[in-house]
């Protein structure tokens, strides 16, 4: 056998080789600086629990703006590394024109893009959803957060930071064996279902929604509590009547047992009807009988009314032309609009909030660790109670040097084994389930329960996030339904909320105006470069061999 017999045998060994291990071996490689690729231990969790074919419907196909191609590139790969991680993910990406109406339906609802392209402005609509189907549970997933951002770029930059939190968060959704549920507590004036109904209905896509009523505490609390411990999570939205020692005691035991509570309070009587029909009002503080029990964990809501200049705005008459009274929506100060905390996941990219006569919270020294969620503008000034509200005063001249009491909290988070406020006390009534503490609980008072209170138009529910009269649009619903899953969140998928990317994006102006430049560059270049060394090549050949 010669050598060269020899060395295309050992060529071909080892081809076959390579080839056998290269189908036994398959590995991906995240090469970006951030990592952007590489899914977290959350994620990989909720995969591991799907065990049947699982579909993902995409509706970013057709023909949009390049930039949103981007969008479309990445939800293509991010998908990909998630079905490289579990086999029985099925992808498939959609034009959406021949069903638009059905998607609306579902709740799939276009967005409308303004786009700049060779310096030229145009009207765009994209559908940026995804359907997730598993068996017979399906649930939909949004690409294009709702947030207020200064351009189309920082718009993009943070549809690609949300689309492992909107993945995961729809497929842990239709995978879950057992849906957690929700209580929506009566019994003490709380706001009625209709105002309830843009956010509720959000919440029960997702979690089983009872309304429990603490009627019942006063003939038989222990059945009371022990009913109410089979809830996940309660929801207290602006209660108007005193709660009994009992009611007290019941909602005590429900948290030192590990329930979690959202806290949406007003203490201070402001009817804003009243206001609009007589030009004025009383405010005056509400005793809710619940300062006791909020000062055990840590926590004091005041009677004083915060007014922000960084208000959202109302509708007024100023006057009339011909028979048509005219409307001016202007500032309301008593209803501020405030930020949410950019570091953590319940508040990031979330709009800012509008509250309705809010009250500030103080916060109290104990060992209960407590993040602000809800924080006004530093142009704040507070007004005592009791006290007349006039609608004319928001025609009074304003000066910052009267707004000087800095930020004003509005929404905390409190997590932490929380003490009973009947520790050391003498009960109501006895229970065997009575606790001092619990271990390792959560909550979120809001001092406003006006935040999750939708309006009325035709006598129908109005969008939470919308004002009908003035159209401004806010992020309440958003922080509200981002509450209840940190709430109800064992996984830690919530955290994934808090995702940041570094997008590098092309400077359009720039681009714009060196475009002659880089066409050039990019493709008359290599053409010439390509004729010169053909011509050279030539002139060489035939110098040697003429």
């Amino acid at each position: 056998m010669n050598k060269n017999l020899k060395n295309s045998i050992l060529i071909i060994v080892g081809l076959i080789l390579l080839n056998t291990i290269n189908q036994s071996f398959y590995e991906r490689f995240d090469l970006t600086a951030d990592n952007r690729y590489t899914l977290s231990k959350t994620t990989e969790n909720i995969l591991s629990k799907v065990d049947d074919i699982l579909f993902v419907t995409v509706y970013l196909e057709g023909d949009f703006p390049s930039e949103f191609k981007r969008l479309q590139a990445e939800t293509r790969q991010y998908l990909e590394e998630l079905a490289t991680t579990n086999s029985n993910i099925k992808i498939n990406f959609e034009t959406p024109d021949n069903q638009r109406e059905d998607l609306i339906k579902r709740g799939m609802l276009p967005s409308q893009l303004t786009v700049e392209e060779e310096g030229k402005l145009s009207e765009a609509i994209i559908f940026p959803w995804a359907e997730v189907t598993y068996g017979k549970k399906s649930t939909i997933a949004s690409l294009l957060p709702n947030a207020i951002v200064a351009s189309q770029d920082e718009q993009l930059q943070k549809a690609i930071e949300n689309l492992e939190y909107s993945f995961s968060n729809a497929i842990n959704s239709v995978t879950q064996n057992r849906q957690k549920s929700v209580a929506v507590i009566t019994g003490n004036g709380e706001l009625q279902d209709i105002y309830q109904y843009s956010f509720l209905s959000e919440v029960a896509k997702k979690y089983k929604l009872a309304k429990f009523t603490l009627d019942s505490v006063a003939a038989n609390p222990q059945q009371t509590l022990q009913d109410l411990m089979s809830l996940d999570l309660a929801i207290i939205a602006k209660p108007t009547e005193r709660f009994t020692e009992k009611e007290k005691l019941t909602l005590d035991q429900y948290i030192a047992n590990g329930g979690k509570t959202l806290w949406m309070l007003d203490n201070v009587q402001a009817d804003q009807d009243s206001l609009f029909n007589s030009g004025k009002m009383l405010a005056y503080p509400r005793d809710l009988n619940l300062t006791d029990l909020l000062f055990s964990y840590g926590i004091r809501i005041n009677t004083t009314l915060i007014k922000d200049l960084y208000a959202a705005q109302i509708p007024l008459a100023t006057g009339k032309v011909g028979n048509q009274t005219q409307f001016k929506n202007l500032d309301w100060f008593y209803h501020p609009l405030v930020g949410g905390n950019p570091n953590h996941p319940i508040t990031k990219n979330v709009s800012p909030v509008r509250l309705q006569f809010a009250n500030q919270i103080d916060t109290l020294t104990n060992n209960i660790k407590k993040t602000p969620l809800l924080l006004s503008s530093t142009l704040t000034k507070k007004i005592g109670t009791p006290g007349f509200i006039e609608l004319q005063s928001i025609a009074d001249e304003v000066t910052e040097e009267e707004y000087a009491d800095g930020n004003q909290l509005f929404a905390v988070l409190l997590e932490g084994n929380f003490k009973s406020a009947y520790k050391d006390r003498v009960k109501p009534f006895e229970t065997p389930l009575f606790k001092e503490h619990a271990t390792k609980n959560k909550m979120v008072i809001i001092s406003d329960g006006d935040i999750g209170k939708n309006q009325i138009l035709k006598k129908q529910p109005f969008d939470l996030n919308r004002d009908k009269w003035t159209n401004q649009q806010f992020g309440n619903k958003d922080f509200l339904l981002n509450t209840v899953d940190y709430l109800l969140d064992d996984a830690g998928l919530i955290q994934l909320r808090n995702k940041t990317l570094q997008i590098r994006t092309l400077d359009k102006q720039k681009a714009f105006k060196e475009r002659t430049f880089w066409q050039f560059l990019n493709v008359a270049l290599p053409l010439l470069l390509l004729f010169a060394f053909g011509f050279v090549f030539n002139y060489l050949r035939k110098r040697k061999y003429c």
